[in-house]
């Protein structure tokens, strides 16, 4: 039986780390036999989530460069320093076939060092518009795994292959789950029910606009699922006391998104390329409201990519505070809307993203 060994390297969000584990698990279901190590940033959630999910992990002490304060930077460029060397140390003992990166801070420095020591190295851009990172460690890559077309303008077209994100495998049996979701969250069938997430650690901009629309929505008969994130659960909680008796469910995150997006008519999102990815493969309209706090506006660039083919409405987050509920109970209540929004994202579904991804990784390191 093959075994392969293969570091995954990247992280930094939920949006990095769920693709990464669906690519470990893809390899570990297909190669029994193969050992896999992650290599993250010391600091970032990767370290909490990759141990969970049963892989053993690395973390470098690597950090993102300061924009905005040149000075800070000196500390940045020796964490690079360090991490460089303790990257090269990692690969040296654990030989592997080949590097994985998958976006974030700790790719940067595993995927250089591997390349110097001879290893082959696949690139996993999950986003529309590509991470300095990623176009800089391109030039190295066998093969650059995208989610888009058009990604030729930052990469050697002769390396890209389409093969979409890789989404966490609960959701994809989450269609069939509608009645059993609602009833977990507490939930009525002869409602309208809105899904709002903001990503793990929250959106400010959609909380603020949720806590002053509330009462609106409610007033509409319909009802709400709320991940608040973990800096806003705190305030949303004391602002819920006045609705005890709503259908509101709210909580810091949520453990079965699966039902979430089985209970949802709508959701309110974020616009990162993992939450894009399971809109497409479970085909829920959406109103999306990219974050301004990401390298190169990216978010922006994802949700147009949906709105250019009416797949997604799209709110600016300068002007959610302003349109984002009154945007959602217009199309809530636009049931022909709803269902052309649902037909138009299902068109831009890539299934099969992690085997797929795999596919690639086995024939780079066969070749070699």
């Amino acid at each position: 039986m093959k075994q392969f060994r293969v570091i995954i390297s990247g992280g930094g969000t939920g949006g990095h780390i769920f693709p990464a584990v669906s690519i470990a698990n893809t390899i570990r279901s297909r190669y029994p036999q193969s050992e896999i190590l992650f290599v993250g940033a010391e600091d970032r959630m990767e370290m909490e989530k990759v141990p969970a999910a049963g892989y053993k992990i690395v973390g470098l002490p690597v950090s993102g460069f300061d924009r905005s304060n040149l000075f800070k930077n000196i500390k940045v460029i020796s964490r690079l320093i360090k991490s460089l060397s303790l990257a090269k140390k990692t690969i040296r003992e654990f030989k592997p076939d080949i590097a994985v990166g998958v976006g974030g801070y700790a790719s940067g420095p595993t995927l250089w060092s591997a390349a110097s020591l001879g290893i082959p190295s696949l690139i996993q851009e999950q986003n529309s518009y590509a991470g300095v990172t990623n176009k800089l460690l391109a030039g190295k890559a066998s093969k650059i795994c995208v989610a888009y077309e058009g990604m030729e303008r930052f990469f050697p077209a002769d390396k890209l292959v389409i093969t979409g994100n890789p989404i966490r495998e609960d959701l994809a049996e989450a269609k069939d789950k509608r009645q059993e979701a609602l009833e977990y969250f507490g939930l009525t069938k002869d409602k309208k029910t809105i899904l709002i997430v903001g990503g793990s650690l929250g959106a400010r901009t959609i909380n603020q606009s949720i806590q002053s629309g509330l009462s609106k929505l409610l007033n509409a008969d319909i009802q709400v699922i709320w991940q608040t994130g973990k800096y806003y659960y705190t305030k949303a909680e004391a602002f819920l006391k006045e609705f005890q008796d709503q259908p509101v469910w709210c909580s810091v995150f949520i453990n079965r998104m699966d039902y979430a997006y089985a209970a949802a008519d709508l959701v309110i999102s974020r616009a990162g390329a993992s939450s894009i990815s399971e809109l497409c493969l479970l085909e829920k309209p959406a109103v999306l409201v990219p974050s301004p706090n990401v390298a190169e506006d990216h978010q922006t660039k994802n949700a147009m990519a949906l709105v250019s083919k009416d797949a997604a409405v799209m709110v600016r987050d300068s002007e959610a505070n302003e349109k984002l509920i009154d945007t959602a109970l217009e199309l809530i209540q636009d049931q022909d809307r709803l269902k052309s929004l649902s037909t138009n994202i299902a068109q831009l579904a890539e299934r099969n993203s992690a085997e797929r991804i795999v596919d690639e990784i086995v024939k780079i390191i066969e070749k070699k």
